[in-house]
């Protein structure tokens, strides 16, 4: 697996050359200070990660990040930073981490095996590189961005300008509307089943009959009930086999 450092600091870029050396199997084949030298390198050659400061000259971390994102073949962006306040948009870059400075080392450590595991599955040929990508996504825990298996998504319900996310054993604020977020799922596992809600099919435990030939949902391993309305019941009956 090839990585390139960016990083203008010298201190900060030699203390993760160290903890990527020493916590995995990564090569590193390059390091630069200047986003515009990095966007000249990646026109001839390929990497699999990058590990990205956010504050650097010509073209910083979010720029630099966002043209890569264009890029048919994508690396993994690990962003490393000071800054807390740019999470929200490195979430929004699909960046597969946010680390922030000073570095700790079993954070460190856990991210880079996390890394190694991803490009691991990912690389496990054509076919397969397909499900695991459409399987992973990144949801934003306080500051955090966390790589998920979609699977572990229960549902997800619309709350204002943002949608919360339920897994069995925690919640995560998108900034997204819930339409946006539906977008990312796989279309054959995950359903709208109203204009608030979508609900991981394979989780369904209980379907109730409701008013009106609607339909309340109860889940496996957690106490929700999500309504399916009016104008989704004919189509929800046809997937379930009603």
């Amino acid at each position: 697996m090839k990585a390139i450092i960016v990083e203008d600091e010298i201190p900060a870029k030699e203390e993760l050359e160290y903890l990527i050396q020493t916590h995995s199997n990564m090569e590193i084949v390059a390091s630069f200070e200047d986003g515009l030298d990095v966007l000249k390198f990646l026109q001839a050659e390929e990497v699999d990660a990058i590990f990205l400061d956010i504050n650097i000259p010509s073209l910083d971390g979010m720029l630099l990040a966002s043209n890569i994102s264009k890029f048919a073949k994508k690396p993994y962006i690990i962003f490393t930073t000071a800054y807390k306040e740019h999470a929200a948009q490195a979430f929004e870059l699909e960046a597969f981490d946010y680390i922030l400075k000073p570095y700790e080392e079993k954070r460190i450590a856990a991210m880079l095996t996390k890394l190694e595991t991803a490009f691991q599955k990912d690389t496990g040929g054509a076919e397969e590189v397909t499900i695991e990508v459409n399987r992973r996504i990144n949801l934003r825990k306080n500051e955090n961005i966390i790589v998920t298996d979609v699977n572990d998504i229960y549902y997800a319900e619309a709350s204002e300008k943002v949608t919360l996310v339920y897994t069995k054993s925690e919640e995560y604020m998108m900034p997204m509307s819930i339409s946006d977020f539906h977008s990312k799922l796989p279309q054959d596992t995950f359903f709208r089943c109203h204009r608030s809600y979508t609900v991981n099919l394979s989780k369904i435990h209980e379907i109730v009959p409701w008013f009106n030939h609607t339909y309340l949902v109860r889940l496996k391993d957690i106490k929700a009930e999500i309504p399916v309305s009016r104008s989704k019941a004919k189509e929800f009956r046809q997937i379930m086999h009603l």
